[in-house]
């Protein structure tokens, strides 16, 4: 039976989840997860630059085969969109960096296949992700969305080509 790792990656200037998962047939299991903290006092440019460094270690210590990313959304504030795709920029730049396919996932899809249902609010999704992976306690809340992110990946590995998420 194949074992992929996957890297799950949701991304903000100041607070980024990361993971990463491990799976192997139907079973899941989480290698690691937890948060990209970047101080109010960084400047803009510092914080991209961590925010890389910490997704390139990531990528050195666990090997993951394939990445997964929150797709971009539209945000009401163009100032805030424009950061948050500066941030995503940075995690893409550095997979790009190191070969790593990465995927795209809708705020949605992750919800609809994580949680079952769209409009799931984050607290459902965090259950569930502690649920799926068999977590002792709840992760805080950037992490439980990058560990649904590569969840939904994984669940995308079983659907068919033609109908599956195109690496970006």
């Amino acid at each position: 039976m194949d074992t992929i790792r996957i890297l799950g990656v949701d991304t903000s200037l100041r607070s980024s989840g990361v993971a990463v998962i491990e799976v192997t047939g139907q079973k899941m299991r989480a290698l690691a997860y937890g948060r990209i903290q970047n101080k109010p006092v960084m400047t803009h440019s510092a914080c991209l630059a961590e925010i890389h460094r910490q997704v390139d270690a990531l990528i050195t210590e666990f090997e993951p085969d394939e990445a997964a990313i929150e797709g971009a959304f539209f945000a009401k504030n163009a100032k805030t969109a424009m950061i948050l795709g500066q941030a995503r920029g940075s995690v893409l730049a550095c997979c790009s960096l190191r070969t790593l396919p990465v995927y795209e996932y809708s705020p949605r899809s992750v919800k609809q296949a994580v949680v079952g249902v769209g409009s799931a609010q984050k607290d459902q999704v965090a259950k569930m992700v502690m649920r799926l992976l068999g977590l002792s306690e709840q992760p805080q809340e950037d992490a439980a969305d990058a560990l649904a992110i590569a969840i939904t990946h994984a669940h995308q590995r079983g659907v068919p080509e033609a109908l599956r998420s195109k690496a970006i």
